[in-house]
């Protein structure tokens, strides 16, 4: 049996299936319950802080673990990170066999921060074979404690930050990994794809990047042209469907993703991968905008099908709720290509040599 905690809209599983894994999830919130029930995954609606352990015991062979992330992310407060030192406090207490998460929980700036110890609950009790965890990045130094403790407890432990895109992912999205194993060795899974795509010292060559383009399915050798609507003639012309390195800042009219309302928002072009999906952001902050030197020429809201293609789900996902909350799940979700990558490099299972495409066409 392989145990998911906060397994939301079920990204680690829908990676899982890749490799001809299923697994049992536990998740608080009644959309993304809902949402991975009819997406066809065993799920149990629970407060996983309380549930018991001891069904499990002798059963499990993996544990996944993708904590809430709201307390640490760059899009919140980041009160998680001054929480830091009690949820280190927590991981040592419960690796001990003691369970101090209460009284913790209450000198917690974001009670939310606690959550982060409750994985170590469960490997203590229940030792899995093989063990992938998911957090944003600020998070890297608490995986590295887990690794140093399951380390002492016989496990081969890989800890780093992985960017979403070398595994062709359509988003530059850096998560915090641990990867752990008592049964065999382990490291980081070998990228597949990068911004670079220059044969390495080894003669092996990464496929470049997966751009928006590619995801979402543009036709071909669809074109653009730098002077936009305009009826004057001129301009120079680029592909949608591929990087461009003659593109400069200069193009004068280019389909965008804005992400977020800032002037400082991240704002990727269609022949790039998108940006991190940010679940502190709404989803009409994100907006598809034909941009021209003299202001705005068109835009439109990304569409939940759009989301899910560039998170890795199926366009079709049964995804739950109000748009607000089906956003929501899709931006904490883990994508399932990356994890596919992840449980892979824990479990010792290939994945197949070509995965299907996905596209919001």
């Amino acid at each position: 049996m392989i145990v998911d905690l906060f397994s939301g809209p079920r990204g680690w599983s829908e990676g899982m299936r890749m490799l001809d894994l299923t697994d049992v999830g536990l998740e608080l919130d009644a959309d993304a319950a809902r949402t991975s029930q009819a997406a066809g995954h065993t799920t149990i609606q629970c407060d996983v802080t309380q549930y018991p352990t001891a069904p499990f015991i002798a059963l499990i062979e993996g544990l996944i673990g993708s904590p809430v992330c709201t307390p640490f992310s760059a899009a919140g407060k980041q009160e998680g990170i001054v929480d830091l030192p009690l949820v280190y406090q927590a991981v040592h207490d419960l690796a001990h066999g003691r369970d101090t998460r209460t009284r913790l929980k209450t000198a917690c700036k974001d009670t939310k921060s606690i959550l982060a110890a409750e994985p170590m609950r469960w490997l203590h009790d229940l030792r899995p074979n093989w063990v992938c965890m998911e957090q944003v990045p600020a998070v890297l130094p608490l995986w590295q404690q887990y690794a140093g403790i399951l380390r002492g407890w016989g496990y081969s432990v890989w800890t780093g930050v992985l960017n979403a895109a070398d595994y062709g992912l359509p988003q530059t999205r850096r998560r915090a990994i641990l990867i752990a194993s008592r049964v065999r060795r382990v490291t980081a899974p070998d990228p597949t794809h990068g911004e670079n795509t220059a044969t390495d010292l080894f003669g092996m060559t990464r496929l470049p990047w997966t751009t928006m383009a590619d995801a979402l399915g543009l036709e071909p050798g669809l074109r653009v042209n730098t002077r936009g609507a305009r009826k004057t003639q001129g301009g120079n012309d680029f592909p949608c469907d591929a990087p461009s390195w003659t593109l400069t800042e200069k193009a004068r009219s280019w389909w965008v993703l804005r992400q977020g309302k800032r002037a400082n928002a991240t704002v990727r072009r269609l022949d790039q991968p998108a940006g991190t999906l940010v679940a502190g952001h709404a989803r009409h902050d994100y907006q598809w905008v034909k941009v021209d030197g003299q202001g705005d020429l068109e835009r439109r809201p990304l569409l939940i099908p759009e989301a899910a293609v560039l998170q890795g789900f199926p366009p079709d996902h049964p995804f739950h709720g109000s748009e607000s909350k089906q956003f929501l799940q899709i931006a904490n979700a883990v994508p399932p290509l990356l994890a596919a990558h992840v449980v892979s490099a824990a479990t010792g299972i290939p994945l197949p040599e070509r995965q299907p495409e996905q596209t919001a066409a």
